[in-house]
Order: C-alpha cells, then structure tokens, then sequence
C-alpha cells in the first residue's frame, strides 16, 4: 500500500525512531496534534506497514559481542535452490545480523556480530559447511564510526 506521508507524519517516525517507548500523550506534543489523531496517525503508518515493528535496541559490547565482521561471499551457483539452501543457512546463524545479495563483484555480504575471533572462527566453519562457496573473504571492523537504525525521514 503506498501512503503519502507530510511533515507531521514523518516528525512522528522521526520521533518513534528516537524513542519508540515515547507516551502518546508526548509524541502529540511533538507533531503538534491531540492525542486521538496522533495515535490515528501511527496506527495508519502501522496498518500501510511504514512502521514495521517497536524494538529495544541493545548494546552489543555489553552483550560481549564486541566484534563486527563484513564477510564478502562469492559463488558460482546462481541457481534458486543454492540460494534458498544458503539464504536459509546464513539466515538461520544469529550472529548474521544483516544479509544483503550484492551487484558486482561480490555475490553476497554478511554482518556478523561475535564476541572474539575465535568466535568468528566457529561461525566461519558452520558457514562453509552449510553450502559450496567459491570465496570467502572477512573484513573485521577497527572502529564503528556510524551506526543508528533512524532512517531519514
């Protein structure tokens, strides 16, 4: 369903996006509404899917999950059943936190979220025993200098 969002309907996921845990009475406040047409609002964004879920976003260094890894995968299967068997595998690893299929060189990228390189090595393992990979190729993050979840709105 597409839905023309205005000014007041984007101040209200910028302001979710912040702090989805926000009173109504607060975020009406803040687009300048009443309480009764800003819960309308969000519940329209809700329902046309623009809002897709309310989360707690967690710290992952007190999770011990200090270290970030981009894996870069090429293969030379193209077929749907190898990418629904590797799609199924990778996503089913909970230290894939993030799964993109790429344009380019590389077929596919990986965010993987571990505590340690030994970690990561398990994981590794578990990865290219799920299917065939022509490549793999690990890139561990130095420094997070960016990372939010608010989308531009």
């Amino acid at each position: 369903m597409d839905i023309a969002l205005d000014s007041i309907d984007r101040r209200i996921l910028r302001e979710l996006q912040r702090d989805a845990t926000i009173p109504i009475a607060e975020l009406a406040q803040v687009a300048g509404l009443s309480q009764t047409p800003c819960w309308k609002r969000v519940k329209r964004l809700t329902d046309a899917g623009v809002i897709t879920a309310r989360v707690a976003l967690l710290d992952r260094e007190k999770l011990d999950l200090g270290l970030a890894v981009f894996v870069s995968v090429r293969t030379s299967r193209h077929d749907q059943e190898w990418l629904d068997a590797f799609a199924g595998a990778a996503s089913a690893m909970p230290e894939v936190v993030e799964f993109y299929r790429l344009s380019g060189d590389t077929d596919y990228l990986l965010k993987v979220l571990v505590k340690d390189i030994a970690a990561y090595d398990v994981f590794y393992r578990r990865l290219i025993a799920a299917v065939p990979l022509s490549d793999v190729s690990s890139a561990f993050a130095m420094e997070q200098i960016k990372c939010t979840t608010a989308l531009p709105v």
